[in-house]
C-alpha cells in the first residue's frame, strides 16, 4: 500500500490512507519539556534556548481490522510514549550539526542537561522523526496490517506542524 502524499491532508479518506483511521493523543498535559534552538535562525529569537510542553497526535491507518475490530491496540502503545519521553521530557534537544554543540556538551557533563541529539529540531523535525519511530513501530507490531499516517507535534495551542509521507 502506498502512503498518501504530502498533498493529501491526513483527514481526508482514502484508498492510499487506508480504510480505516485511528488517533492517539499524547498532550501538553503529560510533561513532554523539551528545550531547543533553530541554529539556523539568525533572524529570530528562536535561535536562542527556549522550550515548551510539547503535544503529540499520531494518526493510523489500515484496511482491516484485527480480530477486535480495532485498527491499533493503544495498549501496545507503551514504547511509543516511552520514547517520546526519552526523546523530549526534561531534554535539551539538539540539532546534530549546532555550532555550539560542544559548548552544550559540557552542560551536560556538568549534570545541568540531558542531550538528545536529532537530525533537525523543531516542530517539522520532532514530527517526523515521530512519524518514522511510530511507523516502524506500529508494522511491526502488526506485521504490516497498520501504517502511520501523519504525525502532529505542537508546541502550544497556535503553533503545530504535521508530517506525512
Amino acid at each position: 500500500m502506498r502512503r498518501p502524499s504530502l498533498n493529501t491532508p491526513p483527514f481526508i479518506k482514502g484508498e492510499n490512507m487506508g480504510k480505516h483511521l485511528s488517533t492517539k493523543h499524547y498532550g501538553h498535559n503529560i510533561g513532554l519539556s523539551a528545550v531547543f534552538r533553530q541554529p539556523n535562525a539568525d533572524h529570530s529569537h528562536c535561535h536562542l534556548l527556549h522550550g515548551y510542553s510539547l503535544a503529540f497526535k499520531f494518526t493510523f491507518g489500515c484496511d482491516e481490522l484485527d480480530n477486535k475490530n480495532w485498527a491499533v491496540d493503544f495498549g501496545g502503545l507503551k514504547p511509543l510514549k516511552k520514547w517520546l519521553e526519552d526523546s523530549f521530557d526534561h531534554k535539551l534537544c539538539l540539532d546534530k550539526g549546532d555550532p555550539f554543540l560542544e559548548t552544550f556538551k559540557h552542560l551536560e557533563t556538568l549534570d545541568l542537561a540531558q542531550i538528545r541529539l536529532f537530525d533537525g529540531v523543531g516542530a517539522e523535525k520532532f514530527a517526523e522523526h515521530a512519524f518514522n519511530f511510530a511507523d516502524n513501530l506500529i508494522r511491526e507490531k502488526t506485521n504490516s496490517r497498520c501504517f502511520v499516517v501523519a504525525v502532529e507535534c505542537a508546541e502550544h495551542g497556535a503553533n503545530s506542524a504535521i508530517y506525512s509521507q
